[in-house]
């Protein structure tokens, strides 16, 4: 099996979506969730979706235990559930190309430190954007700058706000978020990594 390890710093939703798109995957396999935030939704979600939930504090993520216990778990992938925080080097460098993670916009727009969640669609609106989306793509050392996988944009209207934003743009995210990192893993497989 090839062993996911899905970060999530907050409710969860899209951990939950990708636990259940493979639930009964022939290959693919999400065998731990892993939390920096203790007071986090998912940890409570982890339970009903019977997966171990690892929680983790800024000192165990940058002195390299993660990566560590990441190593021992026997992870392949490591997908990014709507996590906060910077990857470390040595977890890029532990898993090169093996890291992704979705983001809630249109890529390289609206990225980078402190755009997450309903900031970014905050912003969007502020500017006046007639389309937003959403990003998923590689992780290297920056915010929200690896290689892009796929986008998919939605058309806003003069009556949207953030939340309805938010809302356009969690839907396409439980459709493409699973399908796309199911892809990718094949494929960078197949390649014979």
């Amino acid at each position: 099996m090839i062993n996911i390890a899905v970060f999530a710093s907050g409710n969860g939703s899209n951990a939950v979506n990708l636990c259940q798109y493979f639930s009964n995957h022939p290959t693919i396999f999400i065998n731990k969730i892993y939390c920096n935030n203790p007071e986090a939704g998912i940890i409570e979600k982890s339970e009903f979706l019977k997966k171990e939930c690892i929680i983790f504090n800024k000192k165990e993520w940058i002195s390299g235990e993660v990566t560590k216990l990441l190593k021992e778990n026997h992870t392949n992938f490591i997908v990014l559930a709507g996590f906060l925080w910077l990857v470390p080097l040595d977890i890029i460098q532990a898993f090169p190309d093996r890291i992704i993670n979705i983001h809630p916009a249109l890529l390289p727009n609206y990225g980078g430190k402190g755009m997450y969640g309903i900031k970014v669609h905050e912003k969007v609106i502020a500017d006046h954007q007639e389309k937003s989306g959403i990003t998923i793509h590689l992780v290297n050392e920056e915010y929200d700058e690896g290689a892009i996988l796929f986008q998919s944009e939605v058309e806003i209207s003069n009556k949207d706000t953030a939340l309805t934003l938010a809302n356009k743009i969690h839907n396409l995210e439980y459709l493409y978020f699973p399908q796309t990192v199911e892809k990718y893993i094949i494929i960078y497989n197949k390649k014979g990594h």
